[in-house]
């Protein structure tokens, strides 16, 4: 009787028990099985950019991490003049030397085309353990905080642009490039959105713990990088492309040049071999858009990183009206971010129509935004850009992405990705100088925003305008 008894009592203590174990299982199972399904949705599972778009997304949730501990330290920690002496030292110990590593970056990784998902493996397994080398100093901000930063910098910039290597690797049937690296970036924007916060509340607990919730998600992400395909580590077809054209080369758009083909004028190039009767292409030799779009492009990320660094010591002194400086800076942060998720939206639904026109579209609205900021000055007009450049610079940078896909041929197109993403990075580091440098005036901040957008539309629109209307004479963009 008292077995029977002990039985039927524990009967519905397991039926409750699973119960509780399901409806605590099934969120996290359940948003696990619609994150997949969204992530490889329209064929991009069976192509594997689906993988992709994951890793990518644990990639910008592990940057953000660091970002969250670095922020903390370096600007948030210490008043405003101290922590402009400790961003310039930040600037200077990193982003200078950057700058020389840079033109490496792409060069380097195009000697690794078997190689990719290992290169992005190690891209994270060393920001793993950055991440835990940096937790030691992070209370203190010594001097070795900012070595172990250069290397964080230098591995998230190389995992970006072998990962635009990438991409066209992946492409679903049907599936345009710019749609393609619009699904990626939203992925990425996502999950920076999921853990930023979750870096603030880590932050809480202690300075170092953001670092080694960074850490943590950089191992998933170096198992996650063997999980893509192995077309990924495939050079079949690939040359490398020079992102400065030979001498002489005229901005023509010629049909890609196949084996034994020889340049329509007849004469060798100054730079460049030919091997088996083929030639290298640079990229001006199949056409000015993308030449035009790099140069429009770079103005837009050299103004990211002037807003990033000018708006972060002006608000911090000089709060948007009735607000603190936390509030204010979280309120341009996520009109950046509306704005940055809202064109990479917009690129998507375009499809990539007209890429010349869209780029110098946008370079003119941004201007325009920046000129009545600087005339207006007021909070709405400083979130008004904000939003504007984060809008722009996504919707730019995808229709840049649509011209590679067209004029760029399939052999040297993943280097040409490589080429221009290290330039862009460039440009993005001198702006962030000219931000830390310049006095904290918001007109006159403002005012230099709208310059780096002027000197932008000077150089490339009109070649952007002429370039649509001679039209593309091979369009291959869906």
């Amino acid at each position: 009787m008292a077995s029977a008894r002990s039985h039927d009592e524990s009967g519905p203590l397991r039926r409750t028990g699973r119960s509780i174990g399901h409806a605590l299982h099934t969120p996290f199972t359940g948003t696990a099985r619609g994150i997949r399904k969204a992530t490889h949705a329209h064929g991009a599972g069976e192509s594997g950019l689906g993988k992709l778009i994951e890793l990518h997304a644990v990639n910008g949730a592990g940057d953000v991490m660091i970002t969250v501990a670095l922020a903390s330290t370096v600007f948030f920690s210490v008043p405003t003049d101290q922590a402009r002496g400790r961003v310039a030292l930040y600037l200077a110990v990193t982003m200078a030397p950057f700058i020389l590593l840079a033109p490496v970056i792409g060069p380097l990784l195009d000697r690794l085309p078997h190689g990719r998902r290992a290169a992005m493996a190690g891209s994270m397994l060393a920001r793993a353990v950055l991440a835990l080398t940096m937790s030691g100093a992070v209370a203190t901000g010594g001097l070795e905080l900012y070595p172990a930063a250069l290397g964080v910098l230098v591995c998230s910039k190389a995992y970006g642009v072998v990962r635009s290597a990438v991409v066209p690797r992946l492409l679903p049937p049907r599936f345009s490039l710019v749609k393609a690296n619009s699904r990626v970036t939203l992925a990425g924007l996502l999950a920076t959105g999921v853990a930023a916060p979750i870096g603030a509340g880590l932050q809480t607990i202690g300075p170092p713990w953001p670092l080694y919730g960074a850490c943590a998600i950089f191992v998933g992400g170096a198992v996650l990088a063997f999980t893509l395909p192995h077309k990924v580590d495939s050079a079949k077809g690939e040359r490398k492309a020079q992102l400065v054209p030979p001498h002489g080369e005229g901005a023509v758009r010629p049909e890609p040049l196949r084996k034994n083909d020889t340049p329509r004028s007849g004469k060798k190039p100054a730079r460049g071999k030919e091997k088996n009767g083929e030639k290298r292409p640079g990229l001006r030799s199949v056409g000015p858009s993308v030449l035009h779009g790099l140069q429009a492009n770079a103005s837009h990320r050299a103004l990211s990183g002037f807003l990033i660094f000018f708006l972060a010591f002006l608000l911090r002194e000089h709060p948007l009206a009735g607000q603190s400086a936390a509030i204010s800076l979280g309120i341009v942060g996520v009109a950046a971010g509306v704005g940055n998720a809202l064109g990479t939206a917009v690129g998507s639904w375009l499809r990539a129509r007209g890429p010349e026109i869209i780029v110098a579209s946008v370079l003119g609205l941004a201007l325009g935004v920046a000129v009545l900021a600087a005339v207006f000055f007021s909070t709405v007009m400083v979130a008004a850009l904000a939003a504007m450049a984060g809008f722009t610079q996504a919707l730019s940078k995808l229709s840049l992405d649509a011209m590679i896909q067209r004029d760029v041929p399939e052999e040297v197109r993943t280097s040409a990705f490589a080429r221009s993403e290290t330039l862009l990075q460039m440009a993005w580091v001198a702006g962030g100088a000219v931000g830390i440098a310049l006095p904290l005036n918001g007109v006159l901040g403002m005012s230099v925003a709208a310059g780096i957008l002027a000197l932008g539309a000077a150089t490339s629109v009109r070649g952007l305008l002429g370039a649509a209307r001679r039209g593309s004479p091979h369009p291959r963009v869906a």
